[in-house]
């Protein structure tokens, strides 16, 4: 008996599924007749096995594998800022003192002692912030909040760390560059146990170690510092730290989550006044420093043109273009402001070029 018409739908009871035709189980069937089959009814769709469902968990991707206690030792130590050890060439560069191996050699010494008692001091700090670290949506990623470094071996490696430091010191520099690392030393261990509580006096201790790093290479070589290099390397400090804080007080209220309680008592308005201050306060000090004859006790030679005042001008642009990211709330991390702005990057160079001609007396 032939089959019912091909332009009739197929007569079936309600919720019965139809039996494909014999040709489509023996896989003569073409392709293109697939689409004319009638429709299946909707089925209720059981889960799958248990034993199914564990092997589809995994194939699932695997995630990377964590840090070993050695690399995430390494990155708690934070070489990324190691760039603001730099510092330490400031007052050698403006005096153009770096012709010299010797010197040089001093110089590379004073820069490795700084980068171990800075890291002696990220490690410690680490330790002591690890619970606001671990509810911050990006430091919680830090090896020792994340536990790929435990706080013991931290605590350990930061004071081995520090007495190496100090040994290094005696036995290498004179006694104030020994006096200024033994003095950022306390200070900053002072500031990660009890002082980052107390309001105002947390910006000017980190402030201090940005000013200390710039008087230390002057120190080591023996040159006198100008009393404006000194308020413009502090008032620029605490106009990089003030604006490190406004941007985490933002973040901290736009994202929420937990941070450090000394940061909540600050408002943002009063955070935007300090670097504010601290920025116009930098541009004085700098003008008044360019303009100065008597900068260092070894006088510029004779130029063609005022270099160091012309320097003037890229150093006021460096500090507007800070301020754009100050203003946005994205300068927390400084040295992620500096490595990745390239127009703050040649603002930067511009400058280097014009002091260097000062320097030179071309």
């Amino acid at each position: 008996m032939s089959g019912p018409p091909e332009d009739h739908p197929i007569e079936r009871a309600p919720g019965t599924p139809v039996r494909p035709p014999d040709d489509l189980l023996d896989g003569t069937m073409g392709s293109e007749n697939l689409l004319s089959l009638p429709a299946i009814p909707d089925q209720p769709v059981e889960p799958a096995p248990e034993a199914l469902q564990t092997q589809a968990v995994g194939r699932a991707p695997v995630s990377r594998p964590r840090l070993q206690p050695a690399a995430g030792l390494l990155r708690a130590a934070r070489p990324r800022q190691w760039v603001k050890n730099a510092l330490v060439l400031a007052a050698p560069v403006a005096a153009g003192r770096l012709g010299s191996l010797t010197e040089a050699g001093h110089l590379a010494v004073v820069f490795a002692l700084f980068t171990g008692a800075a890291v002696a001091v990220y490690l410690l700090n680490d330790v002591m912030d690890i619970e606001a670290d671990r509810a911050h949506p990006r430091k919680r990623h830090r090896p020792i909040a994340s536990g790929i470094v435990r706080p013991p071996v931290a605590c350990a490696t930061s004071a081995l760390l520090a007495t190496t430091v100090m040994a290094g010191a005696a036995e290498f520099c004179n006694t104030p560059t020994t006096v200024v690392i033994g003095v950022y030393l306390t200070f900053q261990v002072a500031y990660c146990t009890v002082l980052k509580h107390q309001l105002v006096v947390d910006l000017i201790l980190v402030a201090a170690g940005f000013l200390m790093r710039a008087m230390i290479g002057g120190l080591a070589i023996g040159i006198p510092i100008s009393r404006w290099f000194l308020i413009t390397a502090g008032f620029g400090a605490l106009f990089i730290v003030a604006s490190k804080r406004y941007s985490e007080s933002r973040l901290a209220q736009d994202q929420g989550g937990a941070t450090r309680a000394l940061l909540a008592t600050y408002t943002a308005d009063y955070l935007r006044f300090v670097w504010q201050l601290a920025a116009g306060l930098t541009l004085a000090g700098y003008c008044l420093w360019a303009l100065d004859g008597s900068t260092f006790a070894r006088p510029a030679p004779a130029a063609t043109l005022p270099w160091r005042q012309l320097s003037i001008v890229p150093f006021v642009l460096s500090v507007l273009r800070y301020a754009v990211f100050t203003d946005r709330a994205i300068a927390g991390s400084p040295e992620d402001v500096v490595l990745g702005d390239r127009p703050l990057m040649v603002i930067g160079l511009i400058w280097a070029a014009l002091y260097g001609c000062a320097v030179a007396g071309v």
